[in-house]
């Protein structure tokens, strides 16, 4: 087999005796072909060691058949489950993953990182779990370039979302409490960069009001989705006179948290002192009692992500600009009955 430096499309066409035409329609899936003539092309250049270049391609206003993931984090185990989901579509539909880790946020502050994202090597971009500006958002909107965000919920947006029901989801698991007799609950909330601890706060204030209990602004705490912040946000909440029954956490992380403060205070858990979080993280089955938590269904939506972002780059009709998909709650070993009052 030949190196792939020096050969080209021409080589490509002669090989498979077809013309350059037909060689560059097998190889970039654009246009009807037999698919006898396309087998004969992709031998050719699999024989010759052909690679297509993306930057020619692109630069002619063509196809590069991959596609942009970009994330703030890849130290979060939930943002790596979608981009592994994500992967997996997109390898579905023949194409690749390209993945961009940002260390800050997104703002008009990184303009030039906004140009580099929008005029890549790719045929469109899905944001998952994006901590950008409001300002940011909005050139994404003015932007030509397909552009999916995954679980974004701060702002009211043009652009196609795709979402896991984060108000429901904290209104259940808040209302399971209730349903055990909790009444002094509380909420550790995440930071707003996504909005969806402001959803999951939201849906957790509604299940009070359904029930008649009257919100404490005291019982929520401040985290920032970390475990530390987590543990810090209970220490305070075991400061109180009135201290809570019951802690629901905004993610499985700040739960993790809660509950190693909980038990050096020498709480039991669920006797005690009930918790929930939220994502089913992997810490959340390997602490013990393994945390009663909602889970997202990550493979479903990486796949609706996917298919959006693609009738989008085919300029297909049909098109949604919201899809939201239910959570599930999972009840494990954290939650209990309320202890009698003392």
């Amino acid at each position: 087999m030949k190196k792939s430096t020096g050969v080209t499309l021409i080589e490509v066409a002669k090989k498979a005796g077809v013309a350059r035409m037909t060689a560059s329609r097998a190889l970039s899936g654009d246009g009807y072909i037999t698919e006898e003539t396309k087998a004969k092309v992709l031998a050719a250049a699999a024989e010759l060691g052909y690679t297509p270049n993306a930057l020619a391609r692109a630069m002619k206003g063509g196809r590069t058949n991959v596609i942009g993931a970009v994330v703030n984090d890849l130290a979060s185990t939930v943002i790596n489950a979608y981009v592994t989901e994500l992967s997996a579509e997109v390898r579905r539909h023949h194409m690749d993953l390209f993945i961009y880790n940002a260390v800050d946020d997104f703002s008009l502050a990184n303009g030039q990182r906004l140009d580099q994202l929008l005029n890549g090597l790719w045929d469109g971009l899905i944001y998952v779990m994006p901590r950008m500006s409001d300002e940011y958002l909005a050139m994404l909107e003015q932007s030509s370039r397909p552009v999916v965000l995954i679980n974004y919920c701060k702002q009211v947006t043009g652009l196609p979302v795709i979402n896991g029901d984060n108000f429901n989801g904290a209104r259940d698991a808040t209302h399971h409490l209730i349903d055990l007799g909790h009444r002094r609950i509380a909420f550790i909330r995440g930071f707003g960069y996504t909005g969806q601890s402001e959803e999951r706060e939201r849906g957790y204030r509604a299940a009070l009001d359904d029930a008649g209990i009257v919100f404490d602004p005291e019982l929520v705490q401040q985290g920032d989705f970390s475990l530390l912040s987590g543990a810090e946000a209970t220490e305070r909440l075991l400061g109180m006179a009135n201290r809570p029954t019951a802690i629901f956490a905004a993610n499985d992380e700040m739960a993790a948290g809660s509950m190693q403060v909980l038990q050096a205070a020498g709480l039991t858990l669920p006797q005690q002192v009930s918790l929930i979080g939220f994502d089913d993280a992997p810490i959340a089955s390997f602490v013990q009692p393994k945390i009663t938590t909602l889970r997202h269904p990550i493979g479903a939506m990486a796949k609706a992500a996917v298919q959006e972002l693609l009738l989008r780059i085919n300029n297909e009709p049909g098109r949604r600009q919201r899809v939201e998909f239910p959570s599930e709650f999972l009840v494990r070993e954290s939650t209990a009955a309320a202890p009698p009052h003392p």
